[in-house]
């Protein structure tokens, strides 16, 4: 093969790659910019988008008001006709070992050289779940889907969940859980526009400045109570805001 041919070939591979992200790029932006959240939930955001969800349907980055007055911040809500799909996405390298009943789950690298612990994500969306159904008094009962996922390089060893409505999987697992999700029979509502007026309203409240701080300033403070890991690293200003970004 002749160099000028090779040399096409690498460019048409090179502008076909600049296209698709571009194509991506337009598709996330009907729902979030992009540059807001973390990329695994944006990238979650466009398989959600590539199997045929409508975006009107998809919010992310949502900060609900609690009845105290505090925020929490969910990391993306589907509205189906199904119920909510509340998500919560983690990114972890390592083996995760934990049961639902615990408050701490673990983190194992290193070949077991290397622990850390952190809240249980499955608690931590039922209290995302809990906001939220506090804010949608004509909806009472409406099914709320918790979905839990695990990008990165890590591995579930000996999960366990408490509820059929809890799903803890990897990214590749989205597109059979919500499909599986979706055809259940369709739930009973009070009032959609409830919903919606209540999940629009917290994507606007992540573009208020003093709502977002006021909600990291909150998780900071209860992160102060985590246990502390067995590995010791050096502090550094990158590392204290990825450590509230994984606790909220």
């Amino acid at each position: 093969m002749q160099p000028f041919l090779i040399l096409l070939i690498l460019i048409l591979i090179v502008c076909f790659f600049i296209w698709k992200h571009h194509k991506d790029m337009q598709l996330l932006e009907t729902v979030t910019p992009r540059n807001r959240g973390e990329w695994s939930e944006r990238k979650t955001v466009l398989k959600l988008l590539k199997m045929g969800i409508d975006h009107r349907a998809i919010f992310h980055d949502c900060y609900i008001r609690k009845p105290s007055g505090a925020y929490t911040q969910v990391d993306l809500v589907v509205a189906t006709s199904q119920g909510l799909l509340t998500f919560e996405i983690k990114d972890y390298s390592g083996w995760i070992f934990g049961h639902f009943r615990q408050r701490y789950w673990t983190q194992v690298l290193a070949y077991g050289k290397e622990k850390h612990r952190f809240y249980n994500p499955i608690m931590q969306n039922n209290g995302h779940i809990q906001a939220i159904r506090d804010n949608l008094s004509n909806n009472p009962g409406i099914p709320i889907y918790s979905i839990i996922v695990f990008y990165g390089s890590s591995t579930l060893k000996n999960i366990t969940v408490g509820s059929d409505n809890d799903f803890l999987i990897y990214p590749n697992d989205i597109k059979s859980i919500v499909r599986g999700i979706m055809s259940q029979p369709a739930a009973k509502f009070g009032d959609k526009h409830e919903i919606m007026n209540v999940l629009t309203q917290a994507v606007d409240n992540g573009n208020v400045p003093e709502i977002v701080s006021s909600q990291h300033y909150t998780a900071a403070m209860a992160g102060m109570n985590r246990p502390e890991s067995t590995y010791r690293y050096s502090f550094s200003l990158s590392s204290m805001f990825s450590y509230i970004r994984h606790f909220r």
